[in-house]
């Protein structure tokens, strides 16, 4: 059985290359076709893997202004020679799931959600756009033309994965289909229970404007409490702007040194609205409760009172209230990091391998018993 790996593009690492990294552990010979590939972006996550990249890869500006380039990626994506495999397995928020396959290759898609830009996020998107009011302005032409592309894309995948239900509703809602839930893998025995606390809140991950750290920044503002931000993004410069002193930026850290944070830390805080939210089980893995919003992944996740504590309003306000009230005690250590294994790498392998050997062994039995 001949696999091959697609991603949107492999230009900055997040969750969804977290997820990608899997697969390779589980398929090391498996090519991996993508967009756009930016090594130095990466620590040695795809190191002697074979990176089989677009047109576009050689386009200048493209790796540094990729979203410049956004509509030609449907042509680029569909140029994806994948003819020689029977399964082909893509990793998308974007544009992976519209690659062209034989009528008998299986091509399963583990939907980190449905294209954001395109759906969900169109307005904010456009607003955020850092261009001219006249660019500004022929941008939803473009989304548009994009979002029937997308639509069409969704209709190449034998069979969808969602990384959660709150995508599996999203699926359902914007590509009219159904999905088998897989939540995404995170790296458990990586982090431990800490003997000691220290006295600072944690929050972190890529610093882009959804997540909502400047919310966090303000709240903490407020309260004078220490709270530490690990990571890099675009947003970094605005947000050390907004920051007063008790706020402290960590930068890109280590496994090491995350460890080492997400254990100490009071509690994480977790703002935004995330499809699944790995940074908030990773706190968990380490024994610490996480404060979220409650909304998006985080209320499959997060157990009240058990596992962390929501707040109902996406307001700094909210989150500065819950905080104070805040009880750290009440939580077990031991328990949060049990709990948190329900993700783990390993189920994750097991549950992925399952699904392509049943839905395989169907799409052979289909092309075995078709009347010719």
């Amino acid at each position: 059985m001949k696999i091959a790996l697609i991603h949107d593009h492999l230009i900055q690492s997040g969750g969804a290359e977290k997820v990608l990294q899997v697969f390779t552990d589980i398929w090391p010979q498996a090519p991996i076709y993508t967009l756009l590939y930016e090594p130095k972006n990466f620590s040695a996550e795809f190191n002697g893997k074979q990176v089989k990249t677009s047109f576009l890869q050689h386009w200048p500006g493209a790796l540094k202004h990729y979203q410049w380039f956004l509509p030609l990626m449907p042509l680029a994506t569909e140029l994806h020679d994948l003819m020689d495999y029977d399964v082909v397995v893509s990793s998308s928020s974007a544009m992976a799931k519209g690659v062209i396959t034989r009528s008998n290759t299986l091509h399963i898609c583990y939907c980190h959600t449905p294209t954001r830009y395109l759906w969900s996020d169109t307005h904010r998107y456009v607003e955020e756009l850092r261009y001219n009011r006249l660019i500004k302005k022929v941008v939803p032409y473009f989304l548009s033309h994009l979002r029937s592309w997308d639509q069409l894309a969704a209709n190449r995948v034998d069979v969808f994965i969602a990384n959660s239900k709150n995508v599996a509703n999203r699926i359902r809602k914007y590509y009219r289909r159904e999905s088998v839930v897989i939540y995404p893998p995170v790296a458990t025995s990586q982090f431990q229970i800490a003997p000691v606390l220290g006295k600072y809140f944690l929050t972190g991950g890529r610093l882009v404007s959804y997540k909502k750290f400047d919310l966090t920044i303000k709240a903490f503002n407020r309260l004078g409490i220490p709270l530490k931000i690990f990571g890099e993004g675009p947003e970094e410069k605005k947000l050390r702007s907004l920051a007063k002193p008790n706020v402290e930026f960590l930068g890109k850290l280590s496994q090491a040194e995350l460890t080492k944070f997400y254990s100490q830390a009071i509690a994480f805080i977790h703002p935004q609205i995330e499809d699944f939210g790995i940074t908030a089980v990773e706190s968990m893995a380490a024994g610490r409760p996480v404060i979220a919003y409650a909304a998006g992944g985080a209320q499959e996740t997060v157990i009240e009172n058990k596992t962390g504590k929501f707040f109902e309003e996406q307001t700094w306000e909210a989150l500065a209230d819950t905080v104070v009230r805040f009880k750290p005690e009440i939580y077990r250590p031991a328990e949060i990091k049990a709990y948190a294994e329900k993700f783990s790498i390993e189920r994750f392998k097991k549950e992925i391998n399952d699904l392509i050997a049943v839905e395989y062994q169907k799409l052979k039995t289909a092309n075995l018993t078709y009347p010719k």
